[in-house]
This record gives C-alpha cells, structure tokens and sequence, in this order.
C-alpha cells in the first residue's frame, strides 16, 4: 500500500514538474504590424492586441517571443503549421479559419467601414460641367433642331419672304439665326412668316420652343447635379464604378466579392496607403478600427471615415488545432475583464470602453 501510494505521489510530482516546466517554456507568438492592434513605436512592440498578450503572459505565468512577420497571411500559415504556438493581431474570427485553427473568445468587436479622402466631397469645379461631354451633346441636339427648324421655314418662305430669298448655301446662317430669334425674342416681327405652310411652323416652333428650352435648361443642371456628386462615396452602393482597394485575402475583399464590387487588393496595409496617398484610390475598405486609427493619425487630414461599420466581425487570439493553452487563455481573459484590466487596456487605445 505503501508503495502504491509513493507510486501516486511520484507521478504526481512529475506531472506537476512538466506542467511547471511547459508553463515556463517560452511561448513563439506570431503578429504582424497593424496599427493600433500591433506596431512598434520607438523600436518597442506595442498596441492594443500586444499590451493584452502581455497582460495574459503575466497572469498565466508565460515567457514569450513575439516574432514580426510582413504579410498577414504568413502569421496564419505561422499556426497553421505549427512554426508559431499561437498568433495576435487584429486576425477576425471566421468559419473557415476555425476550422483549421482554434480561436480563442473575441478580444474585440470590430467590422468593415469604408475611407475616402477628406477632399472627396469638395465641390466640383464649374469648368468640368461646362466642358462635359453630356453638355456638350445638348447643345449639339439644340443647334441641329434649330438650324433644321430654320431651313424648313426658308423652303416655306423663300419665294415669299425677302428674308428667306437667297440661295441655300447662303441661307442656312440667316435661317438658323431667324429661329434662334424665334426660340430667344419670339422672332422678328417684320419677318413674321407669309406662307400658310410658314405661318404653321412658326406656331409650331414658338410653342415647341418651350419645351426646348425648358429641356436643355433641365439637361444643363442635370449634368452639373450629376458632374457635382458622382465623385462622392457615402455607402457600400456608391462603391460600384469606383476604384476601391483592400487587403488580399481579408475579410473586407470576400466581401466586396460576395456584392460583386471591383477592386484592387493588396499585399500589405503599407502599399495600400501609399497608393490611397498618392491619390490612386477612391476608397479603401477594410477593418473599423484600422481604417479609423490612420484617419486620426497618420492620415489626419488626408482621409476620413464615411458611412457606418457594417459586417459586424469579432477578433480572437489563434492557435493550432488543438492547442492545450485556448483554455487557460479563455479563463485568463474573463478574470482581466472581471478585474478591469481589459477596460484600461482598450481604454488606452481607443477611448472609452464599449
């Protein structure tokens, strides 16, 4: 009996001695740099998810090493194969990644917003509706309607009118002048038409003129309503036709896939705001709090927030299939939500506490 219970309490020991010894192991975290959630400032790593991991090693008794990766996808495929032990960021907790990984509970509610540049609603300058090709085709039309109007009054009035007397390679100016009277003045009364045919087509004309005019006046400010707010982007149905950016295999392109809305992804948030710097994005969509974090500090005054977040999506800390350390990490963070170490994290970072 003796011996049996010397057997227990030595394989107790043990077990104890390698718990101890896996909970002291250094633990490979893999990130990537996406402000606030995690960056380096002044050669040290920090940010929202970085201070809530260091928060976690110290409740759990962790030693770890956080290893910096370029693209996000490497930091999936990191735990994925089991190069890294687990990975934090701003990574959205989705089915298909679930089920090849294990997330932790959501460390913070996010989602998608849509950013454009702070001058995108300046208003259109007035040259660009006077010179549009739209304006361009109404006087067009006008001119035609009119000069036609005018030859079909000479071919009425020319062998009874002084006026209208001429050849028609001379009289297509004087014709078209005639009715462009006709349409402005209400024509000349000492060339008031002679003819049953000419008289008949001026009333046709004078009343019709008032149609034209009020259809070309209409045409004009259409084109300059149109001219005025095609270059704004206020909500996801405004992104059709527009240059719109985002990052590879995000969760902001499957869903600018899913509503069939072009555009360009990207490899890494930095190629991203280079282009949308130098002005070769209409707009980017991507996550809430990113977005919304360059427009307040690196962007400020250059970009801004439009629209409200959509696609509500969670973040969770990722680990292999598996892993024996989701749970301690799932009991760790209600015990720093419980103790108000979590608030005055997001706190920091973000303001105020949801």
């Amino acid at each position: 009996m003796q011996k049996l219970f010397g057997l227990i309490l030595g394989i107790g020991v043990l077990v104890a001695v390698l718990a101890g010894s896996a909970r002291a192991q250094t633990l490979s975290v893999s990130t990537v740099t996406r402000p606030p959630f995690s960056q380096v400032e002044n050669g040290v790593d920090t940010g929202f998810s970085i201070e809530l991991l260091a928060a976690l090693s110290e409740a759990l008794g962790w030693q770890t090493e956080l290893n910096r990766v370029e693209l996000f996808s490497g930091m999936l495929t990191a735990v994925q194969d089991g190069s890294a032990d687990m990975a934090i960021a701003n990574i959205s907790i989705t089915s298909a990644r679930e089920s090849v990984m294990d997330f932790t509970q959501p460390i913070f509610e996010s989602g998608l917003q849509i950013m454009v540049s702070s001058d995108s609603d300046r208003p259109i300058p007035i040259w660009r509706a006077v010179l549009s090709a739209e304006l361009f085709r109404a006087i067009g039309i006008a001119f035609v309607l009119l000069l036609g109007g005018g030859m079909l009054m000479w071919v009425f009035e020319r062998k009874a009118q002084p006026y209208f007397d001429r050849p028609s390679r001379e009289a297509w100016f004087p014709s078209f002048w005639w009715a462009l009277n006709l349409v402005v003045n209400g024509g000349f009364e000492e060339r008031m038409p002679r003819t049953l045919l000419g008289r008949l087509l001026g009333v046709v004309l004078v009343v019709s003129s008032l149609f034209i005019v009020s259809v070309f006046v209409a045409r004009i400010s259409s084109v300059m309503t149109v001219e005025a707010i095609s270059g704004s982007v206020n909500s996801v149905n405004d992104l059709y036709g527009k240059q719109v950016a985002t990052i590879r295999d995000s969760t902001a392109s499957a869903f600018l896939q899913r509503r069939e809305i072009g555009f360009d992804d990207y490899e890494t948030l930095d190629e991203l705001l280079a282009d949308f710097e130098a002005g070769k994005i209409d707009a980017v969509v991507f996550d809430a709090p990113v977005l919304s974090y360059y427009a307040t500090h690196a962007g400020a005054g250059r970009a801004k927030m439009v629209g409200p977040v959509f696609r509500r999506e969670n973040y969770g800390i990722l680990f292999p299939t598996g892993s024996p350390l989701v749970e301690d990490v799932n009991r760790a963070l209600l015990a720093l939500r419980e103790n108000g170490t979590y608030d005055d994290i997001y706190r920091k970072w973000f303001g105020r506490v949801n």
